[in-house]
């Protein structure tokens, strides 16, 4: 009687979920089927297109490697010590989470728009962020970057403090202790939070469409064909881009699975 019971509710479960795949599956595969393969044999040499592409995996790998400088310590503070407030500043890396992306776009350009202080700022430096590739980046960056900060976070906190003071307690300095210890051992986190976050960004439309509709990401150019010419002309970007970035996402993917089963 428990084994029935136990097997029909694996068949519930089971059931359920694949509810989940169908809804994420059947989409996907329609773009494939209904991309006409003249117009996309066209689309694969249109360099317009190719560009975009390369843009955003190149814009979103700046804003990820970004996200590693500054998040991880960030990542590493919130894991290891206590302080007032502290709930508080976790909750605000979270906001991009929770912002509509659309007024993520807004709320960055009334900061680093060129007319407001630290668009000023940095245009002095010859830095501008809109209309840019740097704009790009900053979006992507602002709406992925929480994605880093709690994996990570999660990582630094399944390491036991223990090991760092034995270290310390041997010679090692903290820094020392942090990278030929602690890192080591959160990596396999903070590598799914590199994924997840390099991800979210090549997928940005909202804040970037504002930030900078030009130069046009894949995204931005996928609305802009389907404005123009309707999903005949957009599907095919469509299908590049998630070709492009099912290969790269799998191919991470293998690399931090094969990581877990060393």
């Amino acid at each position: 009687m428990l084994a029935k019971n136990k097997n029909i509710f694996n068949i519930i479960c089971g059931s359920l979920g694949f509810i989940i795949i169908l809804v994420i599956v059947l989409p996907i595969v329609k773009i494939f089927l209904n991309t006409n393969p003249g117009i996309l044999a066209e689309t694969v040499k249109d360099k317009e297109v190719v560009s975009s592409i390369l843009l955003t995996m190149r814009a979103a790998f700046y804003a990820t490697a970004a996200g590693v400088l500054f998040g991880a310590p960030l990542a590493y503070i919130f894991a290891r010590y206590k302080f007032y407030g502290k709930a508080f500043f976790e909750s605000i890396v979270d906001l991009p989470i929770i912002i509509p992306h659309a007024a993520a776009g807004i709320a960055l350009l009334g900061v680093f728009g060129k007319r407001f202080f630290f668009g000023n700022l940095f245009s002095k430096l010859g830095i501008s962020f809109v209309g840019t590739e740097w704009g790009i980046v900053l979006a992507m960056f602002f709406v992925s970057v929480p994605f880093l900060v709690n994996s990570a976070k999660e990582g630094f906190k399944m390491v036991d403090v223990r090991f760092e003071n034995v270290a310390m307690s041997l010679g090692a300095n903290k820094s020392r202790a942090f990278f030929d210890i602690t890192l080591p051992l959160a990596f396999r986190s903070i590598l799914s939070g590199i994924l997840m976050m390099w991800a979210r960004g090549i997928s940005e439309f909202g804040a970037v469409i504002i930030l900078a509709y030009h130069p046009m990401t894949a995204s931005v150019k996928i609305f802009e064909r389907f404005e123009a010419y309707g999903l005949k002309y957009a599907r095919p970007v469509a299908s590049m881009l998630i070709v492009v970035c099912l290969a790269v996402f799998v191919s991470l993917r293998i690399l931090v699975l094969r990581k877990n089963y060393d």
